[in-house]
C-alpha cells in the first residue's frame, strides 16, 4: 500500500506553483547553494527544529532532501513533535530532476545562478 505522505515530483511541482505547499529542503547548505528547487527553505537535518518551520494551515508542510530518505526522517520528526500534517517528496531532487521540473545551480565556472529544467 502506498504511503498517503509520500508526495510524486508532479504533484509537487504542481503544488508549489500553486502556493498550496511550504517546501522545506533539509539537505546541507552546501548542497542547498549548489542546486535546489525554487521557492523552497532551507532546514538542514543537521540541526531541524520541528517546531521551527513556519505552520499556519495556509499551506502543506511538505519536506525534500536529495533521495527522500532524509526528507523521511525530518517528515516522521516533524509529524511526532508538532502533531502538524506534512509529507515529502519521494525520491527527493534527483527525482525532481528526473522528472524533468526546473531547479536553481550554481555555475561552477562563472559563479552564476541559473535556472534548469522547465518552468
Amino acid at each position: 500500500m502506498k504511503d498517503p505522505h509520500d508526495l510524486p515530483a508532479g504533484t509537487v511541482f504542481s503544488r508549489l506553483r500553486a502556493k498550496e505547499i511550504l517546501l522545506i529542503d533539509v539537505r546541507e547548505p552546501a548542497e542547498f547553494a549548489n542546486e535546489r528547487i525554487h521557492g523552497a527553505l532551507l532546514h538542514p537535518l543537521s540541526t531541524f527544529e520541528p517546531k521551527a518551520i513556519p505552520t499556519d494551515g495556509s499551506r502543506q508542510v511538505v519536506f525534500q532532501c536529495g533521495s527522500g530518505k532524509r526528507s523521511r526522517n525530518a517528515l516522521d520528526q516533524f509529524i511526532a513533535e508538532t502533531g502538524a500534517d506534512a509529507c515529502h517528496l519521494a525520491g527527493g531532487i534527483a527525482e525532481w530532476k528526473t522528472a524533468g521540473h526546473p531547479t536553481i545551480k550554481i555555475n561552477p565556472a562563472t559563479g552564476q545562478v541559473e535556472d534548469h529544467g522547465k518552468y
